[in-house]
Formats: C-alpha cells, structure tokens, sequence
C-alpha cells in the first residue's frame, strides 16, 4: 500500500519517473484502475450535493469507460498516426500510465467546500491534463511534449465526439 500511495503522489508531483516505472509494470494495472475510480468517487462527493449517491455511482462508472477509451484512442494515434521513430508501447502501458495520470483528480473531493466547486475542477483538469501529456509522453518514448500534447488533444476530440454520438443516438442529456 506504501508504494501505492508514493506512487500516486508521485504521479501528481508530475515526477516523470514513476511513468516511466508504471509503463513498465504490467502489475500497476490494478493500482491504475483503483486511480481512476478513486478520482471518479472524489469528483463524485465533490458534487454530491448536486448529484448525491448516483452522481458518484455514474461519474466513476463513466471515469472508467472514459479511461479506457482515451487510452485506446491514444495508443492508436500515438503509435498509428503520428509515431516518432523510437515510438514503442502496447495498450496496457497506456492504460497504466494514463490511470496514474488521474492522480490529481483526487483533490476534487474539496469541491464539496461552499464556493470552491468551480475552482477546485477547474484545476483539478488544467493539473490531469498536464500529467495526461507527461504520461503518454512518457509510455509512447516520445522526445517532443508538443507531440504529446497534440495526440492528446486529437484522442480528446475523437473520444468527445464518440460520446456526443453515444449520448445522441441513447437519447442522453439534452443540450450536450
């Protein structure tokens, strides 16, 4: 558990090395899981009081699936499309990375103080986008933190519309 929990302040600190340590580690994927489901139930209490117990049940159910897609999506044009020559990596190195990657999204639990909400997300996505973009540097070798960036935003865009898609043919929330 000692080494979860380094791990996961690690991760946060941005600390480049423990990316490179998860990537490497096929038996993190169940602590990458645990991130990410630890940060779906943070933002979930965070906006309990909008969303109570099912606005946690959802937000970590969708954390998940959000997950995995992103770092599906990520690993196919990272690797596929816009690779760098050295570019070597598989899903689960992506999957593992981009959990730990969620690690800040654990102070969104402190938007459950009054007139912090906005604020707290606000940074809690500026501080996971940031460590998204060490990740995946990290786990697809690349020398470029603009390419980095730039696969992340492309699987951000593919991944948004796929579930504008997803929302728009289950008939999910209006106005998405």
């Amino acid at each position: 558990m000692d080494s979860f929990m380094n791990r996961i302040v690690r991760a946060a600190k941005l600390d480049t090395s423990v990316y490179e340590e998860v990537e490497a580690d096929k038996g993190a994927m169940g602590q990458a899981m645990g991130i990410v489901i630890l940060s779906g139930i943070a933002a979930g209490i965070g906006t309990a009081s909008r969303g109570g117990l099912s606005g946690i049940l959802t937000g970590t159910i969708l954390a998940l699936v959000g997950w995995y897609l992103w770092a599906y999506l990520t690993y196919f044009v990272g690797t596929k499309l816009l690779p760098e020559p050295q570019t070597k990596a598989d899903p689960g190195e992506l999957l593992r990375t981009i959990g730990f990657s969620s690690s800040p999204g654990l102070i969104r639990v402190l938007a459950v103080i009054p007139g912090f909400s906005g604020l707290v997300f606000l940074v809690a996505s500026i501080w996971m986008l940031i460590a998204m973009v060490i990740a995946v540097r990290q786990a697809l070798d690349y020398k470029s933190t603009f390419r980095a960036g730039g696969v992340c935003a492309i699987g951000w865009i593919i991944q948004s519309l796929i579930l504008y898609l997803l929302f728009w043919i289950l008939g999910g929330p209006k106005g998405i």
